[in-house]
């Protein structure tokens, strides 16, 4: 009796694993292009650099990604890049053109590689704005990473100095923290950190202090996300 109530639950569990997938509606990226259309009309082509040293991507080339959308369709074999500079998910068409997405909104989450995006509200200097984080862990409170490339103006010929092109400067990931489905806050002190868990303000501090967490430590702040959602 007890092998047919395992088989009975293993079929069970494996039938639901089924219907979540299937949660989905899956679609193409010849799909994802023409729907893009429709809903935003044209699409807005992005910025030209190549007069500009360094590179505003998170990564130069494409990768062929997954798109999920909060209207619940999966786009797949997408080729991907994350424009950093301009916080924009870039796409390569069948005819070879390099588009930027116009309806980021509708993203939910999408996967280039080993990294998974989510466009999400944030907070900064007070104002609110919407972006495309790195999801690093997802539970009661969310960790992203925030890649960050500066543009330096080309510089004039100076006394004793040569003359200096404009290029992009990529700077230390910055990184964020999201309560539920609330705005992401930046992380930047020890302090923002303990204020961010009141509900277990005590063993975070421990946590913290045992740990050496530290803002600008990725795997740190990993630890510690993982920590609070355990608890």
């Amino acid at each position: 009796m007890k092998k047919y109530i395992l088989l009975f639950l293993t079929l069970l569990l494996s039938s639901a694993g089924l219907y979540a997938q299937s949660i989905y509606d899956i679609r193409n990226a010849i799909d994802f292009f023409e729907s893009n259309k429709m809903q935003k009309g044209e699409y807005r082509r992005t910025l030209t650099a190549n007069d500009i040293k360094g590179s505003p991507f998170l990564n130069d080339e494409f990768i062929t990604g997954t798109i999920y959308t909060y209207q619940k369709v999966q786009f797949n074999d997408i080729p991907l890049r994350y424009n950093i500079y301009n916080d924009e998910l870039e796409f390569e068409t069948p005819d070879e053109q390099i588009l930027a997405m116009a309806t980021p909104e509708i993203v939910e989450k999408a996967v280039i590689g080993e990294h998974s995006f989510s466009y999400i509200p944030y907070q900064i200097s007070k104002k609110m704005k919407r972006g495309f984080f790195i999801l690093l862990e997802e539970g009661k409170v969310s960790l992203y990473a925030r890649p960050v490339v500066l543009y330096q103006e080309p510089k004039e010929a100076a006394p004793y100095k040569d003359p200096e092109p404009a290029k992009f400067i990529q700077r230390p990931n910055e990184y964020y923290m999201r309560n539920g489905k609330d705005a992401a806050t930046k992380v930047e002190t020890k302090k923002d950190l303990v204020n961010f868990f009141p509900d277990h303000k005590e063993e975070i501090e421990s946590f913290i202090k045992k740990n050496k967490v530290k803002p600008g430590k990725e795997d740190k702040l990993v630890l510690l996300a993982k920590y609070y959602n355990s608890l």
